[in-house]
């Protein structure tokens, strides 16, 4: 494999561009970590046959009104200092040995430096620790260290649980690299670095992004120096590549986190890159402590990441699991619209979706294939909409640029593949509509339930409200849409004002 890794950076993307019609789908590189697998695969079941469509069910089933004014974005409502997971959230949390932990009312109780609760309160601007905050630190932060697997709502403070992990890890006076974050995508990685750098402000501590840089400040890894910085977060392939060409040391490393990690783990996600880092700071670093953290862990992968941790990492690790049922979003509104035909769900978004979202904030259009990402992207711009467009054949630095754009509020429409399903956070994002539902790639009839979830998720944040619009154009969509109900025991409802 050609290596195409580069310098980084600790800095987010460059200065928004104009919005631009994607490119034909290419092959853009060649590192595991920046072929976005959930596309990848999604591209093949382009090719399978959909079933035929049919005119809009009639089947019972709850109906509702779309409330604009309960969506709208208040900011004078916004509270920091409490995210987004329900007050009665059972969060059931395992430990082993004889470790006592006292959950965190404050984040003083957790012998944080000055410089960190500076960057808590000021920076952050959170007040105390949220729920899963609260429970979760303890077991990160105490003696003797041990690993934690760990999963939560969306929007439920997760990233400063492990950011804050990092941070409060590190020696200052050692420069060397002492924490590692791995992320799926190129976007998590540089939004998680922007936390880092926030909260770790006061510090004084280092940090360095291993993700592939763009053609212009591209370096072949062979001239690239040793990693000095303290602090890195990056993507699974690049990691790898500075690992074997000896420019990243483990011999440091104190705490290893993979965000994400259900799919970071998976058979269908990065599980090689991920398994071969973990080896490699086995080998340099066995007291290394390691965080687990998604929304999301599918039983198959929660028994498989058990099971890795246990023979690899020899020793005592806690786990914190939220009940299935508890996952959806009570704050987010679902909805399902039923369309006669691919048209419909065109016109629905044109008329009635993209409409209500220009008055309550942010929309994000999820698409299941790349060639429905373009085709969706050129039927609204010939309707007259500013819309921009993301996947992972785009390069590095248009999709930097495109990301930026949207977190700036440059624009106000983002279609997107699976590639920002997790982990995106944009406060303003209040709309989410499936254009279509996720499917398990290895079998199209059943739905992702993981992905469904991670993709609601972007919208209502931070306590937010927000609703997801699902649009249903085909017996094979209703049955999908039903079995997502059932999984999560949460009947969705139908949204016929859209269609009237």
């Amino acid at each position: 494999m050609a290596d195409t890794s580069s310098t980084s950076t600790a800095t987010s993307s460059t200065a928004a561009s104009t919005t631009a019609n994607p490119p034909e789908s290419k092959s853009w590189a060649d590192q595991a970590d920046e072929i976005d697998q959930a596309e990848q695969s999604a591209d093949q079941a382009d090719e399978i046959d959909q079933a035929e469509q049919s005119s809009a069910s009639n089947e019972e089933g709850a109906t509702a009104e779309i409330n604009i004014g309960s969506l709208q974005v208040d900011e004078s409502k916004r509270d920091n200092s409490t995210l987004s997971e329900p007050e009665d959230s059972s969060i059931q949390a395992v430990t082993s040995g004889d470790t006592m932990y006292k959950s965190a009312k404050r984040f003083e109780d957790l012998n944080l430096s000055p410089e960190l609760l500076k960057g808590l309160y000021v920076q952050m601007q959170f007040e105390r620790p949220s729920k899963i905050q609260e429970i979760s630190l303890p077991m990160i932060l105490t003696p003797p260290y041990k690993n934690l697997i760990a999963q939560a709502h969306n929007g439920s403070g997760k990233t400063t649980c492990f950011v804050l992990g990092m941070l409060s890890r590190i020696d200052p006076k050692l420069a060397a690299p002492q924490a590692l974050c791995i992320c799926p995508t190129r976007e998590l990685a540089i939004q998680n670095m922007e936390v880092l750098l926030k909260m770790g402000k006061f510090t004084g501590i280092t940090s360095e992004l291993g993700i592939p840089a763009d053609s212009a400040n591209y370096i072949p890894i062979s001239k690239r120096p040793p990693v000095t910085a303290q602090v890195v977060i990056g993507t699974p392939g690049t990691i790898n590549k500075w690992v074997t060409a000896r420019k990243l040391g483990m011999s440091c490393m104190k705490i290893l986190v993979f965000d994400e990690a259900d799919h970071m783990l998976a058979e269908s996600g990065f599980q090689d890159d991920s398994i071969r880092i973990m080896k490699a700071i086995v080998k340099a670093s066995v007291n290394c402590q390691v965080l687990l953290f998604s929304a999301t862990f599918g039983e198959n992968v929660k028994a498989f990441v058990t099971k890795i941790v246990q023979d690899l990492f020899v020793q005592d690790y806690n786990q914190m699991f939220v009940k299935k049922e508890e996952l959806s979003l009570d704050s987010v509104k679902q909805y399902k619209v039923q369309c006669p035909d691919e048209l419909s769900k065109i016109m629905v978004i044109k008329d009635r979706i993209l409409e209500l979202g220009q008055k309550v904030g942010q929309t994000i259009i999820f698409v299941r294939t790349r060639n429905s990402a373009s085709m969706l992207h050129k039927s609204l711009v010939d309707y007259g909409y500013e819309v921009t467009t993301i996947q992972g054949a785009l390069r590095q630095e248009d999709r930097d640029k495109i990301i930026k754009e949207f977190k700036d509020g440059l624009t106000q429409i983002l279609i997107s593949t699976d590639l920002l399903a997790r982990g995106f956070d944009q406060s303003q994002v209040n709309l989410v509509v499936n254009y279509d539902l996720p499917v398990r790639h290895e079998s199209p009839t059943e739905p992702d339930h993981e992905v469904y979830l991670h993709r609601i998720g972007r919208a209502g944040r931070f306590g937010r409200k927000g609703a997801i619009f699902n649009l249903l154009c085909s017996d094979r969509d209703n049955m999908l849409m039903s079995k997502i109900e059932n999984h999560f025991n949460h009947q969705v409802a139908e949204a016929y004002s859209l269609m009237e």
